[in-house]
């Protein structure tokens, strides 16, 4: 796209739909759903791994965090790389180095061996994510494509949430002696055929046929060091990171703002950046959707580990048992955001407004029961209260997807999505960082009173939700969202 091109800022959508569309979109979602799941299904293995490989804690925390930091620094480049060559290339190419690295994790002799397998993995998850959203823009349109990131947004919510209920049960059933491998053997089976029916039936999407000349390695190095220097502390936090590498912040910052003024002058030159920043300026909707999921992971990532640490160390349930009692969030979430998918075209942003609300009441009455109920009885009596808040969660992340990349030319759908999946990874890295440290001060003050360590905690998680309502009322406000179809030739933007 050249720098004073007249330009729709919409994705097109193919004359004919390909008929094994809907197919293909749930390979990628089962794909999609191991690669997220593995980011929280190891949390609750970490005791028997230490045990297993005789390392201290320290040495285990990367097999969480070296994960969690590949993986937000490889999505822009991998989604600007599919743009460049092709998304069904580069899923498959990514789907199969996941299964690899799975495997090498599952075997791993020892904790530097697993950390290593972990950053492989963690790198092919951030290559094999932005392809999933670029697709939906490439095989759907219209009310077909709310639908689509509908199934998309419930994939995303729901692998977040039953993290630590596949770990637990996986435990369960292989024992907590060797059953943490068995949580990285078990992606071989799935991926193996995930990946031969994604050879058969995903279409060869065409990129943008620019190949090495479309990519923009200066503003890859560029991103890459903004993203590590900010990841690097949030990962390291349980070691002292943020104390010790606070000025990473700084030179995030930096690093950031020259990439910004960079990729401007690519655009002016003419030539492919790697994330037009005219997407965040220019774009209807894109910078408060990408500001709306960054700040909601914020609460709702790290709120799972603090759950379960409350109810395995508070209350000695079991990792299964302690995964089943907030199952109603996932049960819920599953239902909304398929269904979210269909009302998102009707309603637009009042749909996500109307589902932090409901967010907000079901934390809010969990932190109240949490706080004064019985701990006998606690685990089953915040069900309802978790069934509402999962509700309102999948009316949250499906239509905001489909509201933030609606306007997106198909052509850089993969860079915006994974621009919109950095937000949300830098987000839930803070998220799993922060609360999880609420938590334990509140603990050590409280004189290890867990009951009031839990409902301060979800009472942090209740502010940063109401951070994103006004994020959200603010673009209601702002007349997007009100109205529209997803997907249509709505938008016109000059770039200058």
């Amino acid at each position: 796209m050249s720098g004073d091109a007249s330009t729709t800022t919409v994705p097109g959508a193919p004359d004919e739909p390909d008929p094994r569309r809907w197919k293909a979109l749930w390979v990628t979602l089962v794909a999609g759903f191991m690669s997220l799941l593995d980011v929280s299904i190891v949390a609750v293995a970490l005791p028997s791994m230490q045990r297993g490989l005789e390392t201290s804690p320290g040495g285990v925390q990367w097999v969480v965090s070296g994960y969690a930091l590949t993986f937000g620094l490889a999505l822009v480049p991998a989604g600007r790389l599919g743009d460049a060559f092709g998304r069904r290339r580069m899923f498959l190419t990514a789907l199969a180095l996941f299964v690899l690295f799975s495997a090498a994790a599952g075997a791993a002799p020892t904790i530097e061996w697993l950390a290593a397998a972990r950053l492989a993995q963690g790198l092919a998850a951030g290559m094999l994510a932005p392809q999933n959203s670029a697709l939906i823009q490439n095989l759907f349109s219209g009310d077909e494509r709310g639908r689509a990131f509908g199934l998309f947004g419930a994939t995303v919510g729901i692998s977040t949430a039953t993290g630590p209920i596949v770990g637990g049960a996986i435990l369960g059933l292989f024992g907590e002696a060797e059953g943490w491998r068995w949580i990285f053997f078990v992606n071989l089976p799935i991926g193996i055929v995930a990946l031969v029916l994604a050879t058969r039936l995903i279409p060869s999407v065409p990129g943008a046929g620019e190949g090495h000349r479309g990519i923009d390695w200066v503003g890859v190095g560029l991103l890459g060091g903004a993203v590590l220097a900010v990841l690097l502390p949030l990962v390291q936090a349980e070691s002292g990171g943020l104390g010790r590498l606070w000025w990473l912040f700084v030179l995030g910052a930096a690093l950031g703002g020259a990439f910004v003024l960079w990729e401007r002058r690519v655009v002016r030159r003419g030539a492919e950046p790697l994330l037009d920043v005219r997407l965040i300026t220019s774009t209807p909707g894109y910078a408060w959707g990408a500001a709306l999921g960054a700040v909601y992971f914020v609460g709702f990532s790290g709120v799972w580990i603090v759950l379960a640490q409350f109810f395995q160390s508070g209350l000695g349930y079991t990792p299964l048992r302690s995964g089943l009692t907030v199952a109603p969030f996932a049960l819920g979430s599953a239902f909304s955001a398929a269904w979210g998918g269909r009302l998102v075209e009707r309603h637009g942003r009042r749909l996500t407004v109307f589902g932090l609300v409901v967010v907000i009441a079901g934390f809010g009455t969990a932190a109240v029961l949490l706080r004064t109920l019985d701990p006998s009885v606690v685990g089953w009596a915040i069900a309802p209260a978790m069934l509402l808040a999962g509700i309102g969660g999948g009316f949250v992340i499906s239509p905001n997807l489909t509201m933030t990349l609606r306007a997106v030319p198909v052509r850089m759908a993969g860079s915006a999505g994974g621009a919109l999946q950095t937000g949300q990874r830098i987000g839930a890295t803070i998220g799993t960082a922060a609360l999880p440290g609420v938590f334990y001060a509140v603990l050590a003050a409280s004189g290890q009173d867990y009951r009031t360590a839990i409902a301060s905690t979800l009472a942090v998680t209740l502010v940063v939700l109401l951070v994103v309502l006004a994020i959200a009322v603010a673009d209601l406000r702002a007349g997007r969202g009100r109205h529209g179809h997803p997907g249509e030739p709505q938008y016109h933007l000059q770039y200058d």
